[in-house]
């Protein structure tokens, strides 16, 4: 699947969270093919704004991309990227991330995952547009105790709200797709992470705090496993997804192979060849222990195949992060 154009050329694709993590590398692989994206994020503050600034420059190079700077959660401002565009798929990436902030700040995911994903899907249906695909998450599947994670296993008990508006996502893709047969995927992302990544994620906290020679905090006393997966790959099914437009599924997009925290640390001080301070704590609120994603199902409908073993990504990852901070 690497490296295949994809046959969505002469598409237009609105893209939210365009300055997020996965919708910049979205956006940059289809602007890459000349696809033409219509960007909407509103740059906030929940982590670093230059992050986001620097992530969108790039995309601004092209000329078949333009941004629309403003909140989803304004209903005027969503109907006019609608009324202004002619649009032939949504890929709705835009959320309000992060497990833990969900207990600090719940009206910022109430507001921006179940009002603005609700503001989204109407005005694309609205709009006639056929093939709406969304962001969902591993979250939903709580602390579900059979593993690997199947797409068909019961997710009736999130212990996050980060996770419960995510399956309320789902809920709600489901209800437009049987309304108004629209064509609604659902993409449930396990621990992404790479260049340009979140700062809110461990690999970048890690790394910053591993060259500032401060302690990182390793929950769960270190008996965590995620099942880390590259940028690249998550974009692979990201593309997929918008190819096929499937009547109504959910895809898990995950590489496959849960990774112990202690081996993801050592693999960080490996990289950086010097050791880490570890401040090791019980595993936190709305966290769970492991995550591993069977993805049988997205190999079979998507033709969806990681293929990033989790050193070399990390290596990828380092690269980016000592030239962009100029270390």
């Amino acid at each position: 699947m690497k490296n295949k154009k994809s046959n969505l050329k002469n598409k237009t694709i609105l893209v939210t969270g365009s300055a997020g993590f996965i919708g910049f590398h979205l956006s940059k692989r289809l602007l890459e093919e000349g696809v033409k994206i219509i960007g909407l994020d509103n740059f906030n503050n929940y982590y670093d704004p230059q992050l986001k600034e620097s992530r969108n420059k790039i995309l601004e190079k092209f000329d078949n991309f333009k941004l629309y700077r403003g909140d989803l959660t304004d209903l005027n401002f969503v109907k006019k990227i609608f009324q202004e565009n002619k649009i032939d798929k949504v890929c709705h990436l835009a959320a309000q991330a992060g497990v833990r902030y969900s207990l600090i700040n719940p009206y910022a995911y109430i507001q921006s995952n179940l009002v603005g994903f609700h503001h989204i899907i109407d005005e694309a249906k609205n709009a006639g547009i056929k093939d709406f695909i969304y962001a969902s998450s591993s979250s939903v599947y709580g602390n579900n105790k059979k593993v690997p994670f199947s797409v068909d296993d019961r997710i009736d008990h999130p212990i996050s709200l980060y996770a419960a508006t995510k399956k309320s996502n789902e809920l709600l893709a489901h209800t437009y797709h049987h309304l108004y047969d629209m064509n609604c995927t659902g993409l449930r992302f396990f621990t992404v992470y790479g260049p340009y990544g979140r700062p809110d994620m461990a690999l970048f906290l890690f790394t910053k705090a591993i060259l500032e020679n401060q302690p990182i905090k390793v929950f769960n006393f270190g008996k965590m496993e995620r099942d880390f997966t590259y940028i690249d790959d998550i974009i692979d099914g990201v593309v997929s997804s918008l190819e096929y437009s499937y009547p109504y599924e959910i895809f898990n997009l995950g590489n496959n192979q849960p990774v112990k925290l202690e081996d993801f640390i050592q693999h960080i001080e490996n990289e950086l060849n010097q050791k880490a301070q570890k401040e090791y704590l019980p595993i936190q609120p709305g966290d769970v222990p492991k995550t591993f994603a069977d993805i049988t199902s997205s190999k079979e409908k998507l033709n969806y195949q990681p293929t990033t073993p989790i050193k070399k990504g990390i290596n990828k990852f380092m690269n980016w992060y000592k030239d962009y901070y100029k270390i």
